[in-house]
Formats: structure tokens, sequence, C-alpha cells
């Protein structure tokens, strides 16, 4: 019986699959490096969009809109619908891109609320305190309404307007209400408005109404406590008509479509704003028809994107640092690979060249093997990235094509490079120490070089540029392989003195794997320098992690200050005690703040002298704010100054700032709540628990010992709270309620007529620290994290997995020869366990001493604190670091000892003695 045989694959492709596990092993990392560079940073971009696009939402539209405005006085020019006709046509010729970027346009003419009585029959508009009204003709706006009462305005020999449901509940007016609206230097003669319809909005919370909704002002005479602000909605000729009596204010407005915009375009979106700023659009086209003046851009979107991309720069260059270890740690690997499959096949080179092969030949022979499988690996790796949502990035094509040629072409290089002197005696390499060359000390010392300059460099520059720097980016890189490049000179002089004394021991295992690791087995540079790049990666991502986070545990201790924090208008002292009273509170310290307080120099009567500009004033009652730090667990301790009892006559100790203690030397004199107060400077700090982190200028009083007289106390509007279940809505509750009796108290009204200029809000400990986390760039920053930190653990554990791989025939040779003399398989792994110590604990060590001091090194480079909510960062070390640090070494000692076994079935003891035996 004939057996079957099928069709002879190409000798390359035999070749191929008889070497398969090595090539797979390259092909798997050029797959995983192709992953990296194609889907890494289009996550990056997909995270940054969407955080640019949130920071963009959350602006207010005074802010986020383009808003043009140009007015006219009472004489005639343009009517409101001619000039509603220009809406496109400015659009237009805005420069680019924003054209394109507008998603939503509105056109208004209005007059008022600034400068304009009110005065009408109805009660709301009689007397000192009345509702501020402005008349709006806005083109378009009767489709976002439903009218629900009377007609929409339809202004003929009259001005006819429609109120919201909600404004005319508020207001007491109603359909057929008259209201006179003239100006407040009545000279110029009154316009009557005649209110024909209630509406309410479709979409209450549509753009379209933000100007427009009903908000809540403060009185002309704040004692008065509050009024509201109102629009009444009128047809283009209502506005038209009243405004050849009190003049018109025109306002073109234009939102920019977050969804139709992402980072890449915030440069040219910044340079278009600027140019509109300088030359508006259309500004010819108003002078020439009556208006008072061109167009006038109102917008703060410039600088809210600015400060997005400030941080976006710092996260990129996070990104860039960390993506750079990772891909050079793959790169590494990717070396070790090829070299291991080059050193499996060193006899079937030699043959090959003792057969007259060239080493150009047999750089051939090996590329006709790898060009069939690895470019394919590396392709699926693109397609597979190509998956992950989000945009491109600019370079990726050429990221992936470099990695296809270097994964393909490592083995053929090595193996050329390996063939230029032809070597036909096998040798135990291991048993002599070579002299590094005078070639090799110098690329070790131009390493070192590179390394300490970009250190400089950065320093200087940072890493914050408009294009990410290759080189400053891989400075972290050059100085881990430097450290590695100093471990390798340094280690093995003591390893052989530690061997020595293993010599003495009675058990041969200490002293056969130490001095397998003096000589070089498996220390080696390649397998040392990609694990401290990759140590070095995850223990600076770790690092930079903890720093941020404690960065942003202490901007939280200092704006709340414990575990919540009250905001509200007046109220007396005793609402202390009442909130004290509630379940789950601890502890209650009250606070006054005082915003925009003057600085003046002391004088013999105490009523100042020279100017020394503002400050915020804060005037704290000490004894009560220590227990309330105390029990927050807040690590601030309050002053001795600050703390001490007893009331004191002359000028109290305060807490000041660095930039009011350089105003005021000794001490000086500041207002409280319309009284003065001396002061003479106890203690400088840059913070005070209950004070915004970018504030820079304050002055921090001792309630107790301040000279307060009775006939004019002090009236707390802040309280800090100490406590766990205390329930938020009770504790807003009993605060409200104490203001308006206070204010009630002094306007002499009943409590329920009385509205408070500021309503009560509450901010806990647990709110302010995730509102931090919720930044535009967090998610990327996330992201930056835990792509350091998961992708340099798997590395290193590779790294360790190749230096088992490379040593494998040498130590089965060894454990074969040891075998046939009594050495047990638990002295085996044990022999393994010795090798492999001085590997993992020098690059562990190198690589955690170089991520601990790079955010040291690299300083402000870093932009850390565009991070941390306005305060400095100061370089962390999380003590659970330590702990993974260790697991991580004990991990890879457990991946070792597996691996090692799984070699040792597969090679029999015979086998190995006959196969790999040398001379």
């Amino acid at each position: 019986m004939t057996r079957r045989v099928g069709p002879r694959l190409p000798g390359p492709l035999r070749r191929a699959r008889i070497f398969a596990g090595y090539l797979g092993l390259l092909g798997v990392l050029g797959l995983v490096a192709a992953l990296l560079v194609t889907g890494a940073p289009r996550l990056a971009n997909e995270f940054a969009d969407d955080g640019m696009r949130h920071d963009v939402r959350e602006l207010p539209y005074q802010v986020r809109d383009l808003t043009f405005t140009a007015s006219m006085r009472a004489v005639q020019g343009p009517d409101a619908a001619v000039a509603a006709g220009w809406l496109d046509r400015l659009r237009e010729q805005l420069p680019g891109p924003l054209p394109g970027l507008v998603g939503q346009q509105w056109f208004a003419g209005r007059i008022g609320p600034k400068d304009l009585a009110v005065a009408g029959d109805a009660p709301s508009l009689r007397g000192s305190c009345r509702p501020e009204l402005q008349l709006r003709g806005q083109a378009g706006i009767e489709r976002e309404l439903r009218v629900v009462q009377g007609r929409w305005p339809a202004s003929g020999g009259g001005v006819e307007a429609a109120l919201s449901r909600e404004a005319a509940g508020i207001l007491g007016l109603g359909v057929g209400t008259t209201v006179v609206l003239g100006d407040a230097g009545d000279d110029k003669g009154s316009v009557r408005v005649r209110i024909v319809g209630l509406y309410d909005p479709i979409d209450p919370t549509a753009p379209t109404w933000d100007a427009i909704r009903i908000a809540e002002v403060a009185c002309p005479n704040p004692t008065e406590g509050t009024t509201h602000r109102a629009a009444l909605l009128t047809d283009l000729a209502g506005v038209t008509t009243a405004a050849g009596v009190l003049g018109i204010g025109f306002e073109w407005r234009y939102r920019v479509d977050e969804e139709r915009m992402t980072t890449a375009d915030i440069p040219q979106v910044l340079t278009a704003v600027a140019a509109t700023r300088r030359t508006p659009p259309g500004d010819r086209l108003a002078r020439s028809t009556g208006l008072d003046s061109g167009l006038v851009l109102t917008t703060g979107l410039d600088g809210g994107l600015t400060r997005f991309d400030g941080q976006l720069r710092a996260v990129q260059a996070l990104l860039a640092v960390v993506q750079a270890g990772i891909l050079a740690t793959l790169l590494g690997l990717v070396a070790l690979a090829a070299g291991l499959a080059v050193q499996r096949r060193r006899e079937e080179f030699t043959l090959l060249r003792a057969r007259g092969a060239t080493a150009l030949e047999i750089g051939a022979r090996t590329l006709r093997e790898t060009v069939a499988v690895l470019p394919v690996a590396v392709l699926a790796g693109w397609l597979l990235g190509r998956l992950a949502p989000g945009r491109p990035a600019g370079a990726e094509p050429l990221g992936v094509a470099l990695i296809a040629v270097g994964t393909t072409l490592a083995i053929p290089l090595l193996a050329a490079l390996g063939q230029r002197r032809a070597s036909f005696v096998g040798r135990r390499r291991d048993l002599v120490r070579h002299r590094p060359s005078v070639r090799r000390l110098t690329a070790e010392l131009f390493v070192l070089l590179l390394a300490v300059l970009g250190v400089v460099l950065l320093q200087r520059r940072g890493l914050s540029q408009e294009r990410v720097d290759p080189y400053l980016v891989s400075v972290p890189v050059l100085l881990a392989v430097a450290a590695a490049l100093l471990a390798l000179r340094l280690v093995p002089w003591p390893l052989r003195q530690v061997g020595r004394i293993a010599a003495r021991a009675r058990t041969v295992v200490p002293f056969v794997g130490l001095a397998r690791a003096g000589r070089g087995a498996p220390v080696t540079v390649g397998p040392l320098a990609v694990l401290v790049v990759a140590i070095a990666t995850g223990v600076f991502t770790s690092v930079v992690t903890s720093t941020v986070a404690q960065a942003r545990d202490r901007v939280t201790d200092q704006e709340v200050g414990a575990d919540a924090r009250i905001l509200g208008s007046y109220s007396d002292q005793a609402t202390a005690e009442r909130l004290d009273a509630l379940s789950g509170v601890d502890a209650v310290s009250p606070v006054a703040v005082e915003v925009g307080q003057p600085l003046r120099s002391p004088t013999p009567d105490r009523l100042g002298g020279r100017d020394l500009g503002q400050t915020q004033v804060l005037v704290v009652d000490g004894p009560s704010l220590a227990r309330v730090l105390a029990a927050s667990g807040v690590d601030v301790t309050v002053p001795a100054g600050l703390a001490a009892s007893g009331r004191i006559d002359g000028p109290v100790p305060a807490l000041v700032s660095p930039e009011v203690a350089e105003a005021v030397g000794a001490g000086a004199v500041t207002e409280v709540q319309g009284r003065r107060y001396e002061f003479r400077v106890d203690q400088v700090a840059s913070g005070f628990p209950g004070l915004a982190a970018e504030v820079r200028r304050f002055v921090v009083l001792p309630w107790q010992a301040m000279p307060v007289p009775e006939f004019q106390p002090i009236r707390p509007n802040q309280f800090l709270v100490a406590g766990d279940d205390f329930a938020s809505a009770e504790l807003i509750a009993t605060v409200d309620a104490a203001q308006r009796e206070y204010l009630a108290k002094v306007l002499g009204q009943p409590v329920e007529q009385v509205r408070p200029q500021t309503s009560v809000s509450i901010t806990t400990w647990q709110q302010h620290r995730q509102a931090l986390e919720r930044s535009g760039v967090n998610r990327l920053l996330s992201f930056t994290f835990g792509t350091g930190v998961a992708g340099a653990t798997a590395l290193a554990l590779l790294a360790v997995g190749f230096a088992v791989l490379a040593e494998a025939p040498g130590r089965g040779r060894m454990l074969s020869r040891l075998r046939t003399m009594g050495l047990s398989g638990r002295q085996g792994r044990g022999l393994l366990v010795y090798e492999l110590v001085p590997l993992v604990g020098v690059g562990v060590l190198a690589g955690g001493l170089v991520g601990v001091a790079l955010p040291r090194l690299l300083g402000p480079a870093l932009g850390l604190s565009g991070f941390t909510g306005g305060l400095p960062a100061r370089i962390h070390l999380d003590p659970l670091l330590m702990v993974g640090v260790l697991l991580l070494v004990a991990v890879a000692l457990v991946v070792a000892l597996g691996l090692e076994n799984l070699i040792n079935r597969r090679m029999r003891l015979g086998e190995v003695l006959r196969l790999g035996e040398e001379n």
C-alpha cells in the first residue's frame, strides 16, 4: 500500500513551520505593538474629544457662544427685521473653520433691562424694588413656545408683548396688563407695552431661552432683598416701534456645535476667534446702516478652549512618555525574541557558513521566512487597532510601517551580523570574562550623555509643546537604559563575592545559581534593560497617579475644610447651635467670608491710612474650627494665635497669605461687614480651610478675639460641618430658615415674604473630590495611568520569561548533568530562583529608583499642577506601591518557575545531553 504524499511546501514556508514557535512569538509582539500604535492614540483622541465637548457644554452661554452686539440711539435706523436678515451673512463671513462649526444661531433686538425704568398699575411694578424687565424681539422664537392664554403679539399701532406663565405668576402680571417702559434718566419719553398672551416654552432647557429665563437678582438697595429679571417678548415690528423712543441693542448669537469639533480644531478655532475680535464681520455694513458703532464680539470660548488645550497638552505629554516606555519595552522584547530565534539556529547558520554561504545570504534566507509571517501579524494588529473608537493619529501609517519593517528584519539582521565572523568551534562563553571594548564603552557613555542632556532640556523646555518631541519623551527610556547599563557594570562583582561565601555552604544550589548569575547568565544587557524600562515606566506612572490623587485630596481639604461646607446668606451665630443639634452632626464652626475688603496701613485712631489694596477676609471661630478639623480628619492644624480664647482690645493676631504679608508688613486695618478691625501678622500661609485654592490674597481673623460690639455683631454666611450620617437636605433647610428669619428681622417683614439674596447650598468632601475627577481631561488621564501600570506589569513579566527562555538550553544541560549526580527537582527549581533573583532584584531596584526619580527630575516639565485643582503638586509615593512591587517580584518568580517546568517536561534528560552537547 502506497502512502499518499501531499504537495511539498516551498523551502521558506517549511522552515517557517519548523520554527513556528519563535516566529509566532515575534508575530504576537508585532501584533501588540501595532495595536498599541494604532489603538492607543485613537482611544486617547476619543477621550480628549469627549472631554473637550464636556467642558464646552458646561460653559454658560455668555462664555460659550459667539455674540455680536451693536446699538442704535432713538433715531431712525435699520429696523429689527432688516438686522435679522444679516444673521446668515455674518456667519458666512466668519473666518474658517467657524462657519462650519456653528450649529445654532439666533437674532434678537432688545431694549433694557439696563437703564430702563419700569412702571405700571400692578402691585409688583410699584415700590422701590421693582422687577427688571427687558423688551425683546427674537426672530423665530414663536416656533419654540406654546401660547397658553391670549395670543401671540401682533404689534401695529402699539407695542404688544407676551410673558411666560412662570414669570406672570411670580410678578403678578397677566393678559391685559400694561407695562410702561421708560429711560431711567427721563429724557427719552416712555413706551406703553400691553401684555396680550402668556406662553410656556416647548423645551425650557433649550439654548433659545438662555437670555430669557426669569432670574432672581438683588434689589438696588441690598437691604431690601431680591427681585426678578424677566423678558417681555414681542414681534420684530413691536421692538422696532419701541426703538424709536428708547433706542435698541441688536445681538447676533452663534453657538459652536461641540459635536462638530475635535481637539485637533482648537488651534484653528482660537486663531479664528482672535481674528474675529480684531475685525468683526459685517462691521462696515453695521456702520453704514445707522448703528452707533460697529459690531463687538463677546465670547469666552477662546479662554475656555485655551485652558483645556493647556491641560490636554500636559496629558498628551504624559501619555507620550508612557507610550514611549511601553513601546521601547515591546521593541526590546522583539529584539530578545529575534536573538533567541537566532541563538537556537546558530548551528544551522554555522553549517551554512561552512558550506560557503555569506552572511548576507544567511540574512536573505531568514528574510524569506519572516516576510511570509510577520507583516501579516502586524497587519492584523493594525486592523484590530482600527476597531478602537476615535480619530487616528497623523503618524499612524508610519508607525505601523516601521513596526512591520522592524519585526520582519529583526531575525535577518541579527543572523547576518552574528555570522560576519565564521566560528566553527563551540565554547562555554560563561567561563571567560570579557572586558568591554572601547566601542561598547563609547556607546554606553553616549547613552548616559543623551539621558543627562535630555533631563536638562526637559527642565528648561518642558513637555507640553505644540508638538511632542520624540527625543524629549524618550528621555525616561534613556534614563532607564542608562540605569541598566550602570547596574550591569556594578552587579557582577558583588554577586561573585556572595557566590564565594555560598561556596562554603554545604548545599550546592546557591553556589551554582549565584555563580551562573555572576558570569552573566541571565543578567545580560538585553533582558535587564527591557526589565528596567518596564519597571521604570510602571513605577513612574504609579508615582504620578498617587501625586495627582494626593494633591486633589489636599485641594479638597482646603476648599471644603470639613466633611461638608454650607454656603448661604447672612444669619446669626446661633445657627451653628441649631446645626450642631441635628442628627449625624459632630461639630459645627461658623465662618464669615467677605470678598474684596480694603487693606490700609494702621493709624493711631485705627481708621487706616495708606491704601494697601484689597483682600478676602475670613473670620473664624478658632476653638470650634479646631474641633471640626479634628472630627473631619482634615490634616490641618489651627495656629495657636487663631485658636486662643479671650477677647483682645488691640490688634488681633491674623494668618495672612504671602502676598498680603509682603504688602502690610507687621499689620494693617481691614473691614468686616462695614466695621474696621486692626490686625497684626501672626502667621503666614499659602492656604486655609474654606478658601479656594487659587486665592492669593487673604486674611484670617479669630472671631473669639475680635472686639466686636454687641450692636454690630458679625454675621456668618458659611458653616463647616463635621459628621458622617447627616442629612444634607436637613442642613440646608435649617440654614435657609435661619437666614430668612434674620432677613425678616432686618426688613421688618413676615418671614414668608422675604427672599434671601443667596440661596443655601451644601458641598460635601466626597462631592468636591468627585468634581475634581470629572474634569475634561480626566478620562484621558485615567487612561494614561491605567495603560502605564497594566502595560508595564505585563511586559515586565514577559521580560523575565524571555530571560528564562534564553538560558533554557544551557540550564537544561547543566540540570541533566547535576541530576545524574543526585540533584532533586526541588533543588533544580531553587537553582533557577538563585539565577533569577539577581536579574529581577536588580531590574526592580534600578527601575524603581528611576521611576521614583523621574517625577522629581522632570519637575515642572510634567505640568501636574494643571490636574490638581490649583495647588502645586508635591511628589507623593504611595506605600502600596512597595507592596505592589514585591508582589510583582513574587509573580515573576512564579511565572519563571512555571515556564521552566514546562520547558523541562518537553526536554528529556538524554535528548538534552545528545542534542545540545558542547565541547
